[in-house]
């Protein structure tokens, strides 16, 4: 296991751990940021790629789908 996985499972961890406080206290910015930094991670972990590249290509992902009309789903 190299250096990027281990800290792709500890941001998911790190963002489990917010996104549950976020949702304790309330904080809806929280939650999503929580959310984003579990995904980071789990992207992260999956390919093994550092942590400034996994966030650059999920942001350039939601960037892309964010007129996915999800209300559908």
């Amino acid at each position: 296991m190299n250096r990027d996985r281990l800290e792709g499972k500890w941001k998911q961890l790190s963002g489990s751990v917010r996104e549950q406080w976020g949702n304790l206290t309330g904080d809806w910015l929280s939650v999503v940021a929580g959310k984003h930094s579990r995904s980071a991670g789990i992207y992260q972990e999956q390919y093994g790629i550092n942590m400034e590249q996994g966030e650059r290509q999920l942001k350039y992902f939601l960037h892309r789908k964010r007129h996915w009309d999800v209300s559908r789903r």
